[in-house]
């Protein structure tokens, strides 16, 4: 019992259950190593005993971050101050936009209350909002303005405490209704002009014709975060070296200013033959897309570039990125040099530059000015393209824009771990426990972040990746969004099945998120697939958080299992057919995706078991599209058959529907096969037509599959009312 009541103290779980009816305990050891992640000795029952006495005889007047939501009621921690308390609400400089530097509204102060309804008591400068409605909050309290602030509190009895305030709006920013919008891994999508692999050139141009041409409202990319550099560099977006920054491998050369000064043009020439040489090999001689060759060119030409001195207006330009990305940046730049030197894993290099902030480390910073330089040049430019493609969208009159990714952690070896060690739990790594579709469970191989750093620090890593990653976004997907809630985690050496979850502060989590895209104007869609804790799908919505619905898998699961009609979908969603862990739509019609796993050994049961279930799913959904006059009766037509699903889609409430950009043309092929490595592709196909022959986004814009596809989506024309006719 003192073991379990431990782990509750500090959010881990000793149980856990796979389905409703069914709850599996957590094996003790694996609780006392998570707990010792979380730096609770609980190896002994001594330990405990002292561990547990220790937690319960503390008694904090707040905790380390209160969170207010405007207009609703405060938190039992404020709430319940005893009366005569006095709180003091400090703003903080940075976090109040539109304020001069330096010149910070002044403090808000107030004295609580009896429960009776009072006037308020309050010195000071007033909060710049008006207060909640009657009833929402105590008489006494304050609004302060929607940011990040100090509450410092002072009871009549004398006890003290200070604590981060997140005060956040109630809800997210919502996308226009009925947006539709295209799905694309970014490095699959190669134009004519690309260097071996789709970049930010090219994503800007899609945006610009998808736009203009097609009425699309947003184009969803995978995350473009940096990648832990090797050899070979891991292919996958969703296990990089940073989540803050973003990768220079996107970046499009030629777009670079300076780019045209460069006096060596003969260097530069050689480079661009070789550049289009790979491209070459990837659409027309089976090549894979081969980033590390990628990235030895633009490397390259980037150090040509860098050679060339910046305008006075760039330089100006430059010297404010410094200033706002601060030490964040120039901590990733030097593990980017450093790893130039040592290698990409950073627990290998030598012991004194093991830590950011060691006299070893400080001065490697003094030593490998020129390279930090450089590389924080690289995140200045490669910012530069993404806020151009951003512009693009919405030049061409995109409702939403650019859709960011945000992956659910990062590398053990990379740049974050490094710079950020006390907010890692190290010696874990985050999963998913095992149900009914794998019953060994998974593990990510992604160290997983310390709630109770988190909360202590006020949150301040998670801001600055969102506050990033936001800069030049339309909009966020959230890679398992379930994490703002709880994760799996599994120590180090174990299987992923004695893995336990740990839960984190998802008030707190929530308010700093919804503040954030508030403040850059832009919505969150999260991917909410798989295993969903109770409650944790009703406390997106309240927050505006659109979860994401695919078609194969919404059916009424509570009833006779059949495939859900159009209006009874969810609305706050982004509805799609696929993603890039799933069949294409052609390969799901048609079970090749049962015969590609066959021939890879990954099926569980026989192939003819698998087709037969396989071509039942599939079965239900065309006889419903049928019955819906979707679809043409007896009409075997492939092509048909992909127009029907998404006509499916457009009559559902979703908010947004997302078109995989591979379905346009017909690719059969996925971008990702979980639960393969080796065996096959991940991440490293490009974007091709039903036989499998790679195609460019020049013969993509122009396929009239595509265009057939997309006239399917185009919105109902609204209905223009004769004059005098007021419209409903």
């Amino acid at each position: 019992m003192g073991l379990s009541r431990l782990a509750a103290l500090h959010g881990v779980a000793t149980s856990y259950s796979p389905s409703p009816d069914v709850t599996v305990s957590v094996p003790d050891d694996t609780v006392i190593a998570v707990l010792a992640a979380l730096g609770v000795d609980a190896g002994t029952p001594a330990d405990v005993r002292k561990c547990l006495a220790a937690a319960e005889s503390r008694s904090r007047l707040l905790p380390p971050t209160v969170v207010v939501w405007a207009g609703e009621p405060l938190p039992p921690a404020l709430a319940g101050l005893p009366p005569g308390s006095t709180v003091t609400v400090e703003p903080e400089p940075s976090d109040l936009p539109g304020h001069p530097a330096g010149r910070p509204p002044g403090p808000l102060s107030m004295r609580s209350r009896a429960a009776a309804p009072a006037e308020p008591v309050a010195s000071g400068e007033p909060a710049p909002e008006a207060a909640p409605a009657p009833g929402a909050a105590p008489a006494w309290w304050i609004s302060p303005p929607h940011g990040v602030h100090r509450i410092h509190v002072r009871t009549p009895d004398n006890r003290r405490a200070t604590a981060t305030l997140v005060a956040a709006p109630p809800r997210l920013p919502q996308p226009p209704e009925g947006t539709h919008g295209f799905l694309v891994q970014l490095y699959s999508l190669l134009s004519a002009r690309s260097w071996g692999m789709g970049d930010l050139g090219d994503l800007a141009d899609l945006a610009a014709w998808a736009g203009r041409s097609v009425g699309s409202g947003f184009v969803q990319v995978n995350p473009l975060h940096a990648a832990v550099p090797g050899k070979p560099t891991d292919p996958s977006p969703y296990r990089p070296s940073s989540r803050r920054f973003p990768d220079p491998v996107h970046l499009h050369v030629e777009s670079i200013p300076e780019y045209g000064h460069v006096r060596d043009r003969a260097a530069l020439d050689d480079l661009r033959q070789d550049a289009a040489a790979l491209s070459e090999a990837v659409l027309n001689k089976g090549a894979l897309i081969d980033r590390d060759a990628v990235w030895e060119l633009k490397r390259q030409a980037l150090e040509l570039v860098a050679q060339v001195p910046l305008t006075p207006g760039r330089r100006a330009d430059y010297c404010d990125f410094l200033a706002e990305q601060g030490q964040a940046l120039e901590d990733h730049a030097l593990w980017c040099a450093l790893a130039e030197l040592h290698g990409p894993d950073w627990h290998t290099w030598p012991e004194a530059l093991r830590a950011p902030r060691s006299p070893g480390t400080a001065r490697a910073r003094s030593e490998l000015l020129d390279r930090v330089d450089f590389h924080c040049r690289l995140a200045w430019l490669t910012a530069g393209q993404l806020a151009a493609a951003q512009r693009a969208a919405e030049d061409a009159g995109m409702g939403v824009g650019i859709v960011h990714d945000l992956a659910v952690g990062v590398h053990p070896a990379g740049a974050d771990t490094w710079s950020q060690q006390e907010a890692f739990a190290h010696g874990m790594s985050v999963g998913a426990p095992p149900d009914a579709f794998n019953a060994r469970g998974q593990d990510w191989g992604l160290p997983p972040w310390r709630p109770d750093v988190l909360a202590a620090t006020g949150y301040a890593a998670y801001r600055g990746l969102l506050r990033g990653l936001l800069a030049h976004a339309g909009a966020l997907r959230i890679d398992h969004v379930m994490g703002l809630f709880r994760l799996w985690w599994v120590p180090e050496g174990r299987p992923p099945t004695d893995g336990t979850y740990v839960a984190y502060d998802a008030e707190a989590m929530l308010a700093v998120l919804v503040l954030e895209a508030h403040r850059a104007g832009t919505s969150v869609v999260g991917e909410d697939l798989g295993t969903v804790a109770p409650g944790v799908r009703e406390a997106l919505a309240r927050r505006g958080v659109l979860g994401t619905s695919v078609l194969w898998f919404e059916r009424d699961w509570e009833g006779d299992g059949r495939p859900l009609a159009p209006e009874e979908w969810r609305r706050d969603c982004l509805a799609t057919a696929t993603t890039h862990d799933l069949p294409s739509t052609a390969a799901r019609l048609t079970g090749d995706h049962v015969t590609l796993r066959h021939r890879l050994g990954l099926l569980t049961r026989s192939l003819e078991e698998e087709l037969t279930a396989d071509l039942t799913d599939t079965a239900e959904w065309l006889a419903l599209l049928a019955r819906l006059r979707m679809l043409p009766e007896g009409d075997g037509d492939e092509e048909a058959a992909v127009r029907a699903v998404h006509r499916f889609l457009r009559r559902t409430p979703a908010r947004m529907t997302g078109v995989w950009l591979p379905d346009t043309v017909g690719d059969r092929r996925p971008q990702n096969l979980p639960g393969t490595w080796d065996q096959y592709p991940n991440w490293r196909l490009p974007i091709a037509d039903p036989e499998g022959h790679p195609v460019t986004l020049e013969e993509i814009t122009a396929s009239p599959r595509l265009h057939g596809l997309m006239e399917v989506l185009r919105p109902r024309k609204p209905h223009t009312a004769p004059p005098g006719e007021r419209r409903p």
